[in-house]
């Protein structure tokens, strides 16, 4: 079998267009920002999904150039805990603005290292250190705020 038709390149390929798809996305809606009160400024609202986005499309397009000819897909349980991984970000993305950062934070992060195998009571209070140490970085270091959800009451 060639190269152009090894099911685990063309599949790289296709993940590599739609990840670059996706970063040109969000790093155009990162752009939608309306421009922060008191004019514009070095950091603001789009800086970090900015740099996310090109993160995203350099890694796409590497991924595209130069596939891994030996990759496998996971199949089986492996590819049952990613399915479930995107679900629980899909969630999170979700309950983001009406729970807050820090709820739905903890909440997600907490899910993931259960299912990458801690215990549940270590990984929700992983999640939830994560989760503040994030939000005070954010609200307090760079200035950007996040959502409160749950916790402006």
């Amino acid at each position: 079998m060639s190269a152009a038709t090894n099911p685990s390149v063309i599949g790289d390929r296709l993940l590599g267009v739609g990840l670059l798809v996706l970063a040109v996305a969000y790093g155009w809606v990162a752009q939608q920002w309306p421009e922060p009160f008191g004019g514009a400024e070095s950091v603001g609202p789009e800086t970090f999904p900015t740099l996310l986005s090109v993160v995203l499309a350099l890694s796409s397009l590497y991924l595209i150039v130069k596939p891994d000819e030996d990759a496998h897909w996971p199949a089986g349980r492996t590819g049952l805990e990613l399915v479930l991984a995107i679900v629980i970000l899909i969630i999170y993305a979700a309950i983001l603005e009406p729970l807050g950062f820090v709820l739905a934070t903890t909440l997600a992060v907490g899910s993931l290292c259960w299912r990458m195998g801690a215990h549940p009571r270590p990984a929700f209070i992983t999640g939830l250190v994560s989760a503040l140490l994030v939000f005070a970085l954010f609200n307090y270091g760079l200035e950007l705020s996040l959502p409160e959800g749950l916790l402006a009451l």
